[in-house]
């Protein structure tokens, strides 16, 4: 069987006092301990996001807004 992919939007905040994902109306805010260089707030949500809807890391991918604040993300469910 197929996963389906889901696209959710994320906007992010690096350097934050801990980690946290919430969800608001139709995005996720999340909150990273990560600064914004090399891609570590980005690998900081993808953990994020990977525990939040059950996957492994490898069912997620950034689509779009790799330097910007809010983000894509594509994620495969089972």
């Amino acid at each position: 069987m197929m996963s389906r992919p889901v696209v959710k939007t994320v906007k992010v905040t690096p350097k934050a006092k801990r980690n946290s994902l919430v969800e608001k109306d139709d995005r996720f805010v999340a909150h990273v301990t990560a600064a914004p260089e090399k891609g570590k707030a980005n690998e900081a949500v993808v953990e994020l996001l990977a525990e939040r809807f059950d996957v492994p890391k490898s069912a997620i991918a950034l689509v779009s807004g790799e330097t910007s604040r809010v983000k894509k993300f594509r994620i495969y469910l089972d």
